[in-house]
């Protein structure tokens, strides 16, 4: 029988109430300035103290969190500052790492890549709504990362998508569909599966700098 040691089973716990509670800032189910209860947040995730305290070290760490000496534990605020200091790295960094997919990206990212096309048909061809645009966006972006096979790149990527992924919450309903974020997307997989890393560079570049535009136009 294998079994987990003390410090293991701690991280595991802990880096659970991080998932948990990044999306719940993320999806504002914590709303921006909303007040960070441990004790509250221990009985909602059925988890102990340690693991909620690591996760919102590392979430204070990721500035969704805001420790204000004397007040408090809050959600962090959102603000058009933020939009042009995300987009000004992700602009850059997402265009890299597009490229560096279309080169690097092994059989079965390529086949990912495939699957996702399909379902990106789909969803052109009957629209829903920007849920499930939102959760394909995700998809798309979290595979182009990990195909870059380089582990510091997709990290820092992902702490900034994630803020990205909030600021689109922040204006859903503000939104028209964003069809055309369909077609960006199915340009970015063809060119990573068809490993042309000049076009992919610059679709992703472009996908980014759209994204931050239709967003401070609703905000």
């Amino acid at each position: 029988m294998v079994t987990v040691e003390p410090s293991t089973r701690v991280a595991s716990l802990s880096e659970k109430a991080y998932f948990l509670l990044r999306d719940r800032l993320v999806t504002l189910e914590i709303p921006p300035g909303a007040t960070i209860d441990e004790r509250d947040l221990q009985d909602q995730l059925g988890l102990g103290r340690t693991p909620i305290r690591e996760a919102l070290r590392r979430l204070a760490d990721a500035r969704l969190v805001e420790v204000v000496p004397r007040r408090g534990m809050f959600a962090s605020h959102v603000d058009l500052g933020d939009l042009r200091a995300i987009s000004e790295v992700r602009t850059r960094l997402e265009g890299y790492a597009a490229g560096l997919a279309a080169r690097r990206a092994r059989p079965g990212e390529l086949a990912e890549a495939d699957a996702l096309l399909a379902d990106l048909a789909d969803l052109a061809a009957a629209p829903t709504g920007q849920r499930d645009l939102i959760r394909l966006d995700q998809r798309v972006h979290r595979l182009v990362h990990r195909a870059t096979h380089n582990g510091f790149l997709a990290a820092t990527l992902e702490e900034y998508y994630v803020h990205s992924l909030r600021l689109w919450f922040l204006v859903l309903d503000q939104l028209p569909h964003l069809e055309h974020a369909v077609g960006e997307h199915v340009e970015l997989l063809t060119s990573v599966r068809d490993r042309d890393a000049s076009a992919a560079e610059r679709i992703a570049s472009r996908h980014v700098a759209d994204f931050e535009d239709k967003i401070r136009s609703a905000l």
